[in-house]
C-alpha cells in the first residue's frame, strides 16, 4: 500500500514541540516501510491548493495523518482531514468535525458540561467582559486552542478575580498563542487515557499518571511546557510517568476508564485518542482535555501507554490504518 505521511510544515526556528511532529511522522514513515508499505512524508501548510497538488503527486492508497497545527496555528488542524474530505482520500485519525470540536477547548468544555460530564468550571475573556462578578479562587490560564502546553509555565496558576482575572487573562493571551481561557485550578493528581480503536471496539489503554517527584510546597503540580520540552530543566527531570492504578487504585481506575469511553463516544473519536484528567483530594476525576489524534513520538504517551499493553509501535499504526479502512500490512 502506498501511504502518504502528511505533517506540519515547520517554520523556522521551530520551537521542541513543532520539530517533534517530524520526529513522529518519520517514526511512522519507518515503521510503515517496515510492515512492507511505501510511504512519503508530505507536507502540509496554509497553501491548500499547494497541499492538493503534493497529495494527488503522491497517489496515495491511504493518508496518515499527523498534521496538529497549520501555518503555525493548532486551531486550523482540522483544515487537512477538510481537504481530504474533499478529495476522497481515506485517512487515519479523528473525522474533521471531531478535530474541530477537540481543539477548541471551550467548546469542548460546553459539551462536556452538556453531557453531565465534570469538567473543571472556566470563564473567557467575554464572560469577564459581560460580567466582572467572577468568584475569586485559583485558577490556570490556558490557550483556548493551542496544544502541547504552550505558553503555560508556574505563573499561568494565579489567584484571581472579575477584572484582575480579564487583566491577567488579556496580559498572557499572546503568550499562548492566541485566544485565552481561565480554568478552575484543581489540585491534585495528574492522570491521561490513551485510547485505541480496534476490530470490536475502543480500546482504553493502561492508566497513566504523571508524578510530581519532590515539588517544593507551593509549586504548581502542573504539566507545563518545561515538564514536556525542556530536558534541562526542574519540572522536565521530576515528572515521571507511572502506570498500575489498575491494580493499586481499581475503583479510580474503572472511573477514568468509563469517562474516557463516554468522551470518545460524545466526540465521535476514530482511530486513537487521549483524554486527559486531574484528581482531586476526594479521588473525583475531572476532564481537562480531549485529545483527538495525540502525538506518535517514540517518548510521547500514548506510545507509551501502548507498550505496557505490550503493544509495538507496528501494532499501533496497524490498528490505526485498519480502522480507517487501510490494510495494516501486506
Amino acid at each position: 500500500m502506498r501511504v502518504a505521511v502528511l505533517h506540519d510544515l515547520l517554520p523556522e526556528g521551530a520551537r521542541p514541540d513543532e520539530e517533534d511532529t517530524l520526529a513522529q511522522a518519520e517514526l511512522v514513515a519507518e515503521e510503515l516501510r517496515a510492515l512492507g508499505h511505501e510511504a512519503e512524508l508530505v507536507p502540509f501548510a496554509l497553501d491548500l491548493e499547494k497541499a492538493g497538488r503534493a497529495l494527488k503527486a503522491s497517489k496515495p492508497d491511504l493518508v496518515f495523518n499527523l498534521v496538529e497545527s497549520v501555518g503555525g496555528k493548532a486551531r486550523l488542524m482540522h483544515l487537512a482531514p477538510a481537504l481530504l474530505d474533499a478529495m476522497g482520500h481515506p485517512y487515519t485519525g479523528c473525522r474533521t468535525e471531531a478535530l474541530f470540536l477537540t481543539t477548541n477547548k471551550v467548546l469542548a468544555k460546553r459539551l462536556l458540561s452538556l453531557r453531565g460530564l465534570p469538567t473543571p468550571a472556566w470563564v473567557t475573556v467575554d464572560d469577564l467582559i459581560s460580567s466582572a462578578r467572577v468568584a475569586g479562587g485559583r485558577w490556570i490560564l490556558k490557550s483556548v486552542h493551542e496544544e502541547a502546553s504552550v505558553g503555560i509555565e508556574d505563573d499561568a496558576v494565579v489567584e484571581a478575580s472579575g477584572p484582575k482575572l480579564l487583566k491577567l487573562l488579556s496580559e498572557r493571551a499572546p503568550k499562548l498563542g492566541d485566544e485565552a481561557f481561565a480554568e478552575a485550578y484543581v489540585e491534585g493528581r495528574e492522570f491521561n487515557l490513551s485510547l485505541l480503536e480496534t476490530e470490536t471496539g475502543v480500546r482504553v489503554l493502561p492508566v497513566a499518571e504523571t508524578l510530581f517527584v519532590d515539588y517544593a510546597p507551593g509549586k504548581p503540580r502542573i504539566v507545563g511546557y518545561a515538564a514536556k520540552w525542556r530536558e534541562d530543566s526542574y519540572e522536565y527531570n521530576h515528572t515521571p510517568r507511572s502506570f498500575g492504578a489498575e491494580r493499586a487504585e481499581p475503583l479510580l481506575a474503572r472511573m477514568l476508564q468509563d469517562l474516557a469511553r463516554q468522551c470518545w463516544t460524545l466526540f465521535g473519536l476514530k482511530g486513537y485518542a487521549r483524554v486527559d484528567f486531574r484528581v482531586d483530594e476526594w479521588s473525583r476525576p475531572w476532564i481537562l482535555e480531549v485529545n483527538a489524534n495525540p502525538c506518535l513520538s517514540p517518548d510521547a504517551g500514548f506510545l507509551a501507554a501502548a507498550k505496557e499493553a505490550r503493544l509495538a509501535p507496528a501494532d499501533v499504526l496497524r490498528r490505526i490504518m485498519v480502522a480507517a479502512g487501510g490494510r495494516g500490512g501486506e
